[in-house]
């Protein structure tokens, strides 16, 4: 079965999907930009102000679910330019502590609303 994720404290989707469904034991989080949960405007200029947005949206959808970073298992890092991979570890590195889940960080032409960033984890109800 799986159950619908979604909070206030999160933007809303820009398309036709839900900010996070469980399924069974999993948490699968959708991606997310830097847009304010506020405005639902993005917050664009620097890579970190983004980042720091993108991981706090995240966290506000992990803990509506019950969860915090420390289950997540797996994340997917889409970046506009991987000369910014040093600023997102240091971000990243903020929020997440060992042991680390798996990842991959990936260059990408472009992302939705002109963003830098995008994350998506995966988190574990143990």
């Amino acid at each position: 079965m799986k159950q619908i994720v979604n909070t206030k404290r999160a933007p809303s989707p820009i398309g036709p999907y839900n900010q996070a469904i469980r399924a069974g034991d999993f948490l699968f989080v959708s991606g997310q930009i830097a847009i304010s949960p506020d405005t639902n405007k993005l917050v664009t200029g620097d890579i970190a102000v983004e980042a720091r947005l993108v991981f706090e949206n995240i966290k506000n959808i992990l803990n509506e679910a019950g969860l915090d970073f420390q289950k997540v298992v797996k994340t997917t890092i889409f970046l506009k330019d991987m000369a910014s991979f040093p600023v997102i570890n240091e971000i990243y590195s903020e929020y997440f502590k060992e042991p680390y889940p798996a990842r991959e960080t990936v260059e990408v032409a472009r992302l939705p609303k002109g963003a830098h960033v995008e994350v998506s984890v995966i988190a574990y109800f143990e």
